[in-house]
């Protein structure tokens, strides 16, 4: 395949760039990517006979270069951004990474919102529509999130929590009006389109960094309100990798519920930490054993991965529903020792 780098399209240079990544990291990559993206990128690549290292090179510095682009970004800025590209790359390449990045992105609004303390903002927040405050919440940190539905009155918590996870779509009009409120400019780069805020994610990252209390004060008012959203938002709340945050005697813990043959296939899909955080919290002969089934088993569907995995993190929660192990999070969690 002797191809330019002008020549290629988008497309093709994920495909480079997940082929030169190599298989295990682009197995996570895909775990970030919609089932139709996943198609057309695994077609591309079967597709990818043969690429010249320069290539491969080329479009491994550019990604390098964007991604840091989008840090600077984020940092300070488009300006910000621009000035430090133009002393690492020179004034025409800072302006040609910079072009590639703003096509798609989109710098968030409430900028000065996520610069402010949590606590600042919350005394400057309490007071406003719950659908107000769910939307300025939507475009903070989760640590700042988790702060202020921690310190609202408890009949707001879940309030708020409904509406950030049924929150899909809102008009930039929408968005300016609150702005003008919390008395700052939408960034000029907002695309005019709606912008996607929110949503079942948003209310888990939020609701894995508060404290415990408050989390199942949340769930439980949603359990009763909202079922189906409840169980979506449970279902999401804490992933297998999240087994890190264990500490051994909860892993060794979990472990006893845990089925072998489970716990195998779960580990194909898991990263070297996790592997290596379950095989130091068991005996060597039983770590050996899961390890040549794992080596005996050959391909495993990521399917059957995820339900694995998933049988595993039920036990996890049920374990700290009943107190038999702590997860560690957000403040507010008390340590009996």
């Amino acid at each position: 395949m002797a191809r330019t780098e002008e020549k290629i399209t988008g497309l093709q240079k994920a495909a480079i760039l997940l082929i030169a990544l190599g298989p295990e990291r682009s197995a996570l990559i895909f775990k970030h990517l919609k089932e139709e993206e996943i198609e057309e990128l695994t077609l591309e690549i079967a597709n990818t006979r043969s690429v010249t290292p320069q290539l491969k090179e080329d479009i491994i510095e550019e990604f390098y270069q964007v991604c840091l682009a989008q840090q600077y970004i984020a940092e300070g800025g488009i300006g910000y951004a621009k000035e430090l590209l133009e002393k690492a790359l020179g004034s025409d390449k800072a302006i040609d990474v910079i072009s590639k990045l703003t096509a798609s992105l989109q710098v968030k609004p409430f900028e000065f919102v996520r610069k402010t303390d949590a606590s600042q903002l919350l005394n400057f927040i309490q007071d406003e529509h719950p659908q107000t405050i769910a939307l300025i919440m939507s475009y903070l940190s989760p640590a700042q999130s988790s702060m202020i539905i921690s310190s609202l009155p408890p009949e707001r918590q879940a309030d708020v929590a409904k509406r950030i996870a049924m929150m899909d779509r809102t008009s930039p009009d929408v968005i300016k009006e609150v702005e003008k409120v919390l008395e700052s400019k939408l960034s000029t780069l907002v695309n005019q389109d709606y912008t996607v805020i929110g949503g079942v994610d948003a209310v888990v990252e939020i609701l894995n960094t508060v404290d415990r209390g408050t989390e199942k004060h949340i769930m439980e008012t949603l359990e009763i309100e909202e079922p189906e959203l409840a169980d979506e938002i449970r279902k999401k709340m804490f992933v297998f990798e999240d087994i890190l945050l264990l500490d051994d005697r909860a892993i060794q813990r979990v472990l006893r519920d845990v089925d072998n043959n489970d716990l195998a296939i779960a580990l194909k899909g898991s990263n070297e930490q996790v592997q290596s955080a379950i095989f130091n919290n068991m005996s060597k002969r039983l770590a050996v054993m899961i390890k040549e089934d794992m080596e005996f088993m050959g391909p495993v569907r990521m399917k059957d991965v995820e339900e694995a995995q998933q049988k595993i993190v039920n036990i996890i929660r049920k374990l700290e529903d009943s107190a038999e192990i702590v997860i560690s999070r957000g403040g507010g969690d008390e340590i009996v020792i």
